[in-house]
């Protein structure tokens, strides 16, 4: 049976290298690997987020990566001078946010409760 066993989300910018230090920040480290002009950062065995030069598609990418750590991102976001919407705390105890990069693209942060 065939069966799918990458994810590559790739978010449209209008620029990979001009959109370098946001995503540096919010990852903790530059790109795990540079594939021509798309930069890549693993987030998991067989998962990633691209970058990619898409000009027709800017601003419409919507992404949602579980995480730990939320503050610390958060800090290196805006020690980056990057915002962010207020943090919110649902009924479960996920603590979530959203960011956007400089070409509008929306990235969900969500941390579960600690055990």
């Amino acid at each position: 049976m065939a069966r799918m066993t990458h994810l590559y989300s790739v978010l449209p910018v209008t620029d990979p290298e001009e959109s370098l230090g946001w995503y540096t920040a919010l990852f903790g480290r530059p790109a795990d690997e540079v594939v021509g002009e798309e930069f890549m950062w693993r987030v998991d065995d067989t998962a990633w987020v691209v970058l990619a030069a898409r000009p027709d598609r800017v601003g419409g990418g919507l992404l949602t990566l579980g995480v730990s750590g939320l503050d610390e991102i958060l800090a290196r976001l805006v020690a980056h001078g990057a915002g962010h919407e207020p943090v919110e705390t649902y009924g479960n105890g996920v603590r979530h946010v959203v960011a956007h990069d400089p070409d509008g693209n929306s990235l969900s942060l969500a941390e579960p409760p600690s055990d």
